[in-house]
């Protein structure tokens, strides 16, 4: 199997980014995008998938933190687009539920080529730190945009922390499991012989 990797890059006049990701890695991350709380979601993202991921984003964080969040997770589906290819071999679908105390969140996904993003719930507080908790769902449809999934997303909880925290590993591991090479597959996994 050939090394499923990728480096993509996004310059604008709201942010610079580089990233790197290999699908099949150990988990390791280097992560700076100026956002506290949004390193370590990424950190867990790579962790909990075993996904090797390097992001530096330089944003415009004087504003927000949302030209921040939504470009990295724009560059992050592009990696992901160009590392699967044709995606021959790939399990596709997968769905995980991850808890995080008393909070629960799913993912549902298909790494159809089809982008299509769905959510339901809400974040009991506003903010972490210094990211805007909603962002964590425009982060999931931004992901899902540009890698080309078809993602489902659910949220429940008390405390906003763990809900995104959560939020991040049901994510991270139902990617895992969908981009997996399956061994027994021929080519792409469509009756349609391309996705």
């Amino acid at each position: 199997m050939s090394e499923r990797t990728a480096t993509r890059t996004r310059e604008t006049a709201e942010t610079s980014i580089e990233c790197t990701l290999t699908i099949d890695g150990t988990g390791t991350a280097a992560i700076d995008t100026g956002i506290g709380f949004f390193d370590h979601m990424l950190t867990s993202f790579a962790k909990h998938g075993l996904f090797d991921l390097e992001v530096e984003c330089d944003g415009d964080l004087e504003v927000d933190d949302h030209h921040t969040v939504e470009d990295v997770a724009i560059v992050l589906g592009e990696a992901f687009d160009e590392a699967l290819g044709d995606r021959s071999g790939i399990v596709r679908y997968a769905d995980r539920k991850v808890p995080l105390d008393e909070a629960v969140a799913s993912a549902v996904v298909d790494v159809s080529g089809r982008p299509r993003f769905y959510f339901d719930g809400t974040f009991s507080q506003e903010q972490i730190g210094d990211f805007t908790s909603d962002m964590a769902r425009h982060f999931g449809e931004s992901l899902a945009m540009n890698a080309g999934l078809t993602l489902h997303l659910e949220v429940s909880g008390e405390n906003a922390h763990h809900e995104v925290e959560a939020l991040f590993k049901a994510l991270t591991r139902s990617l895992d499991d969908a981009t997996r090479i399956d061994e027994r597959r021929q080519g792409t996994p469509s009756t349609k012989g391309t996705l």
